[in-house]
């Protein structure tokens, strides 16, 4: 069964850091481009970052470019999201999601695997 399993996120001040985790199982991400999506309340999924697991290539939202990280570890088939200087509009549900033949990374239609998202609260 191929199952994404996102995992991490929490209650941090602003300023604070978290690392967002997502884990596969049933499939390899080193084959697959991961995506990093979210959700705040009352809002639609903005897309976050991507990375190209088999090249590395990676792509940031400008709204977090800078302090955001994204990462891949083969061996543990785990993508990472270090996020750091949080911000209160950070606040979302955090999905990740995984596909192969990826173009454009940033678009929700390019990826049929998601896991269930992982809660991220940003507090003043």
């Amino acid at each position: 069964e191929v199952q994404l399993v996102e995992s991490g996120g929490g209650l941090v001040q602003a300023g604070g850091s978290l690392r967002l985790s997502c884990s596969a199982s049933g499939f390899s991400l080193s084959d697959y481009a991961i995506g990093w999506f979210r959700q705040a309340p009352g809002k639609g999924h903005e897309w976050v970052s991507c990375i190209s697991s088999s090249v590395g290539s990676t792509y940031y939202a400008d709204s977090v470019k800078g302090r955001f990280a994204i990462s891949n570890d083969n061996a543990k088939n785990t993508v990472y999201l270090q996020m750091n200087s949080l911000k209160p509009e950070d606040t979302a549900v955090y999905y990740c999601a995984a596909d192969r033949g990826v173009f454009y990374c940033d678009r929700r239609y390019e990826y049929d695997y998601w896991g269930r998202g992982t809660q991220v609260t940003v507090s003043s």
